[in-house]
């Protein structure tokens, strides 16, 4: 086995690279025969989800394989191949095995243990079958990494250390609410009709919303994923489909966007989306800058006209009398409650520094009461003049302005993305998307099933290899038997020569006499070399039969070729499990 895996994921690299390394079905198809045509490569499958693009291979040469498999990602993500290199990773034999049973029980996701992954593997399986660059290594490798994944389902509670990315992304939606109070009665759109939409679909459907609309290229596609949800039986939703051109009116109507397509450019631009709310709620458009959000002043507070702060090096300035470089942000110093503390020299000290000036040494006999009722006035008005000035000893936390509530909920789990991420920045609006989605599960618990999980992909990652390396062995083995078949045929063959008058049944007895003969001879070897062969390091026996027995390599290969035939045959006839 020389199974080779070069690819990057959400763990490896940036959503905007990701994004821009997305494949649609037609480049993976064409990344596919580029990969077969390569000199090392004898087998090749192209895992592409929302989060992460990898290609698997078997190959003859390692390095060679690295510096060919990592060419064509670039080359067919359109991602150059000097900034693409940083993201990649690279498995090889067990480590590569390892790798894919780990993402198809869904430890690798950016929801720990989410199952929509093994569909995704199924989806890859069925490319590489239908292309035919699926051989035996990797037919083998996903398939059992399919029953692994389902065992890992079955076995443990790994589906409670998380869920699928589209409840992930409901549940970020609904802000802490359970998502069944949010969706009830709300109105859903779901743009696009593959696994990953119908399950949005299907999610919202179970999760009481009132209606789901379904828009999809295909119209055919659309009506089936409609006909699905009306249909069904856990279900009590309206459900109907309609064209891609009636997204802008159904905008209008929609409490709720889910969108999952392939398609290459944004499906929802910024303005489509504003003018979706204004038609909603008759509301001119207003865009709510989230980087000065936060600075505002309170809604009743008036502020008036700001000119710029005092430069950053002023902080360090002799005639200033605070320690900016400790203040923190978001406070202002706004009359007496604010230099609550200050003596008058202070006080004086600072209001020139705000304003730009020297300081005025007055007379040193001046003091009390009256002079610093000045003073403070004198800093007020700078002040208004001057801006904010961040200030540590007796802050005045700022108050946001209440954001509106939203109106329209965006979901986005398109790579790359569908839906324009300037939307969020519209009042009104709630945009949740894969990057956001990466940043909100980053700290997510893992449950303590995780750790059976990783147990079980590490048995069955032996137990793969050692089949494996079996497998590698059987040719040999079924050589040496045809051998050793032959030469009784042979053997029997000049018997009858030399005694042609030899009756049938003698000859019979004899025949099975010298196959017995020759079958226990070979049984307890051929067993033994199968089970030093499934131990690590046993690629060598084959070799060391073949050797002892002077076998003819195109025997051994021929047998190979045959058992291969048969093996695609047979699983295409079977599907991708």
């Amino acid at each position: 086995m020389s199974l080779l895996v070069v690819g990057l994921s959400h763990r490896s690299a940036p959503v905007s690279v990701l994004e821009r390394a997305s494949l649609s079905a037609d480049a993976q198809a064409k990344l596919l025969q580029d990969t077969l045509a390569t000199e090392p490569t004898t087998e090749g499958a192209v895992l592409a989800t929302c989060n992460r693009i990898e290609l698997y291979a078997d190959v003859d040469k390692f390095h060679a394989g690295v510096a060919e498999l990592s060419t064509l990602l670039a080359q067919h993500s359109g991602v150059g191949l000097d900034e693409l290199t940083p993201y990649l990773y690279v498995h090889y034999e067990d480590r590569a095995v390892h790798h894919l049973f780990s993402v198809a029980c869904g430890l690798d996701s950016m929801v720990v243990g989410e199952g929509q992954i093994l569909g995704q593997i199924k989806d890859s399986l069925a490319r590489a079958q239908e292309l035919h660059t699926a051989g035996r290594l990797l037919n083998d490798l996903f398939q059992q990494a399919l029953r692994v994944g389902k065992r890992a389902h079955s076995e443990t509670g790994i589906d409670r250390a998380g869920q699928s990315l589209v409840t992930f992304g409901l549940e970020q939606l609904a802000l802490g609410a359970p998502v069944e109070t949010w969706a009830d009665g709300k109105k859903a759109l779901v743009i696009g009709a593959g696994s990953m939409s119908s399950l949005a679909a299907a999610t919202l459907a179970r999760a009481g919303v009132a209606e789901v609309v379904v828009a999809n290229r295909t119209p055919d596609r659309a009506e089936r994923l409609a006909q699905i949800l009306t249909e069904g039986d856990d279900t009590n939703v309206l459900a109907r489909a309609v064209p891609m051109a009636s997204v802008p009116a159904e905008l209008t109507r929609a409490d709720v966007v889910v969108s999952c397509t392939g398609a290459t450019g944004l499906v929802l631009t910024g303005d489509a989306v504003a003018e979706g709310v204004e038609g909603r709620t008759g509301r001119q458009r207003i865009v709510v800058d989230l980087d000065e959000e936060a600075e505002r002043a309170p809604a009743a507070r008036t502020p008036a006209p700001q000119s710029p702060l005092p430069p950053a090096a002023a902080g360090t300035d002799e005639n200033c009398p605070l320690d900016l470089s400790a203040v923190q942000p978001g406070f202002s110093v706004m009359g007496e409650a604010a230099v609550a503390g200050m003596d008058a020299a202070t006080l004086e000290q600072h209001a020139a520094w705000a304003a730009g000036t020297t300081v005025d040494r007055r007379p040193a006999g001046r003091g009390g009461p009256e002079a610093d009722a000045d003073l403070i006035g004198a800093l007020a008005a700078t002040a208004s003049v001057a801006g904010r000035i961040p200030e540590r000893r007796r802050p005045e936390p700022v108050a946001e302005p209440p954001r509106p509530e939203p109106v329209l909920f965006l979901l986005d789990l398109a790579m790359p993305r569908d839906i324009d991420a300037a939307a969020h920045r519209l009042a009104g609006v709630r945009l949740v998307d894969i990057e956001s989605l990466a940043e909100a599960s980053a700290d997510a618990p893992m449950a303590a099933d995780v750790d059976q999980v990783r147990r079980i992909v590490s048995d069955e990652v032996a137990a793969f290899g050692a089949a494996q390396r079996a497998a590698h062995i059987t040719p040999t083995v079924v050589a040496l038997r045809t051998m050793a078949a032959d030469v009784v045929a042979g053997e029997i063959a000049r018997l009858e020569g030399r005694l042609p008058g030899l009756d049938d049944k003698h000859r019979a007895e004899i025949t099975q006499t010298v196959r017995r003969v020759v079958d226990k001879l070979l049984h307890a070897p051929t067993v033994r070399v199968k089970q030093l062969a499934a131990e690590p390091g046993g690629a060598g026996y084959a070799d060391a039969l073949r050797t002892l027995f002077d076998l003819d390599p195109e025997t051994v290969a021929s047998v190979s070729r045959a058992e291969e035939s048969t093996e695609k045959r047979d699983a295409r006839n079977r599907g991708p499990g």
